[in-house]
């Protein structure tokens, strides 16, 4: 492999989990956290990028050096755990992926007026059309480079018009005036929980960047995916804060297009319906993509009909999508499983670095296994009490 083509593999799977992290749900955290916060919402997006480097550091390189798919390692750690968190990936990849196509539905309906069951059915088959190609991981690598630079460009467009308080910004960020713990958690979740964790050390895995050699490269790639998702969580952040610093009201329907509607006018709002159909269109990919990877070693046939497995995922989202909506009730459900997805997995993945069966005479790093033990230890007891919060809403 070139050192461009290397350098394009890198890339590409930090996008796609930057993408899949950069979704509806993404968009709107971020606004609404904002407009509680304000400023100091600088200081929980500083502490879930550390945590989230941690997780993300741990994860893909025990995928390289194992070159195994976490379903596989998780099962040589305990017989039967790889097909568990096969199952919760697979039902938290689907429930969100209804989201995602709502919300690029969403995207189309501002863009271009079109109702959004309509939008959602055009979404579903750009994201298919993907699969058909037979080149698919490279196209995908490419279309989520691509829908990724759109997002973040226009983004800051909408941050500068929005004439933030960038000198606050940056002080809370350091002395916040109020923490919340919640909010971290959510973030965390949001941009490494569930089958997000995966999706960029198991494109690295297909791609054929694998064993101890390539853990240079592993680590640019996972730092270089958190950083992306960062730069656009930090551009939407100071969006947020420039409208809500002014005294302006966001919309509680739709507060991100509120932001980039009050901030540029009815040219923002436009801009809005790019950003969204781009976030919710590279979700969907990867959710499809990353939940059936997870299945993919368990039978031969799987991994010969992948790409047609990865289609019908995207199908059937699109359809739930548009005959029964967004089941709001499974998304809360599934949302709080989501955070008990990463204490899960992450603990498996720490257990596995110190098995000679799965990852040879590897030396896992003192400092990673600690860091990454602290995260599993926080969002365990956190997302306990997330869905103990959300029962009641339930119910």
């Amino acid at each position: 492999m070139g050192a461009k083509s290397g350098w394009s593999v890198l890339l590409g799977a930090a996008f796609l989990m930057a993408t899949s992290a950069i979704g509806p749900g993404f968009l709107t955290q971020t606004t609404v956290f904002t407009q509680q916060l304000a400023a100091s919402f600088g200081f929980v997006i500083l502490i879930s990028i550390i945590l989230d480097i941690g997780v993300q550091m741990n994860v893909w390189r025990i995928i390289a050096v194992s070159e195994k798919r976490a379903q596989d390692i998780a099962n040589l750690v305990l017989p039967g755990l790889g097909g568990l968190i096969a199952i919760l990936i697979i039902i938290g990849g689907l429930a969100f992926n209804i989201g995602n196509v709502g919300g690029a539905g969403l995207g189309m309906n501002v863009l271009f007026g079109v109702s959004v069951e309509t939008g959602a059915l055009i979404s579903g088959a750009i994201a298919v059309a993907v699969f058909l190609v037979k080149e698919a991981g490279k196209l995908m690598d490419r279309f989520a480079q691509i829908m990724g630079g759109v997002m973040i460009l226009l983004t800051l467009y909408v941050a500068i018009t929005s004439s933030p308080p960038v000198g606050e910004a940056i002080a809370k960020t350091f002395m916040p005036d109020k923490v919340d713990i919640l909010a971290i958690v959510t973030l965390v979740g949001g941009t490494v929980g569930g089958y997000i964790t995966f999706a960029g050390g198991h494109r690295l895995l297909d791609a054929g960047i694998r064993g101890k050699q390539a853990i240079p490269q592993v680590t640019r790639s996972a730092v270089s995916g958190i950083t992306i998702a960062s730069i656009m969580r930090i551009f939407l952040f100071l969006a947020a804060l420039g409208v809500v610093s002014q005294g302006l009201t966001l919309d509680e329907s739709n507060p991100p297009a509120s932001v980039f509607q009050l901030a540029a006018g009815d040219i923002g709002y436009k801009l809005f319906g790019i950003v969204m159909f781009a976030a919710a269109i590279t979700s969907v990919i990867g959710a499809a993509y990353t939940s059936v990877s997870f299945i993919r070693t368990f039978h031969p046939k799987i991994e010969q009909y992948e790409n047609w497995i990865i289609i019908a995922f995207i199908i059937i989202s699109t359809l739930v999508l548009v005959t029964i909506g967004q089941p709001v009730k499974v998304l809360v459900l599934v949302g709080a499983l989501n955070g008990l997805i990463l204490p899960i997995t992450l603990s498996t993945m720490l257990v596995a670095a110190y098995k000679k069966n799965i990852v040879g005479d590897y030396k896992h790093p003192l400092w990673l296994a600690i860091f990454g033990g602290f995260v599993v230890v926080l969002m365990a007891i956190l997302s306990v009490y997330t869905i103990m919060q959300s029962l009641p809403k339930l119910f």
